[in-house]
């Protein structure tokens, strides 16, 4: 038993080990691009998207203007996909503004210091369907909030169209003084048949933004192409 043991532990610690190499050695190609981005943003305005613009025929407009540094199913840590998209504007927290991509009514949660989600009656990829935009990190590293003063905690169910302003880019990680970079992460929300928003937390809740906004935003399809607007990748 004990050799078994032992047998199965060395395997195990093999895998892992291979799992992180694979991660550091193959990782995408965008991901090098992000690290350049961040180290000088002012170099590359060409990799950004830019805000209230919409590319082609895209039914959403952009959130934010920034570098689209993570994509929806981008894997940081085993077992995890990631269940949206991070721009990071490339500036300081408070200075990149942050606009709603659609119309729909705004609800911000009582205890929400950086987030707001804007439920949309009808998915225009798929009419008759409800879903929720939600766009979070918009406060500073002590959570002091970014968003605007026309949506305080506790506002629910406020019309607002495409390209209203919602706040700012920040870096609050949810835990106080623990900062992120400074970036805006958004998603879109499934509902879950009874007028309320899944927990934007699990991926399976969420969907592939990537038609929405005419974007290659699929982590497990775009390997090393920079999402911007005319960008394709091959299937």
């Amino acid at each position: 038993m004990a050799k078994t043991f032992a047998l199965l532990l060395v395997a195990s610690l093999v895998l892992l080990a291979g799992y992180y190499v694979v991660r550091v050695v193959f990782r995408p190609a965008r991901y090098l691009h992000f690290a350049e981005w961040m180290r000088d943003p002012q170099a590359h305005p060409d990799w950004a998207v830019t805000a209230k613009q919409s590319c082609a025929d895209a039914p959403f407009q952009n959130p934010t203007d920034g570098y689209i540094g993570f994509l929806w199913g981008d894997s940081f840590r085993l077992g995890h996909s990631h269940q949206g998209l991070d721009i990071f504007g490339g500036g300081e927290p408070g200075v990149t503004a942050v606009y709603a991509v659609y119309d729909g009514t705004l609800s911000r949660l009582a205890d929400w210091k950086s987030s707001l989600i804007i439920r949309v009656p009808s998915d225009p990829l798929h009419p008759g369907e409800q879903i929720w935009t939600y766009y979070t990190h918009m406060a500073d590293k002590s959570g002091k909030s970014f968003i605007t003063a026309e949506f305080p905690p506790e506002t629910s169910e406020v019309f607002v169209k495409a390209g209203t302003l919602l706040g700012y880019q920040g870096n609050y990680s949810g835990t106080p003084n623990h900062p992120v970079g400074v970036h805006l992460h958004f998603s879109i929300v499934k509902d879950n048949g009874s007028g309320r928003f899944l927990n934007e937390l699990d991926i399976k809740n969420t969907l592939d933004p990537s038609a929405y906004f005419n974007l290659p935003l699929n982590g497990k399809e775009n390997k090393d192409v920079i999402p911007v607007c005319g960008a394709t990748i091959s299937k």
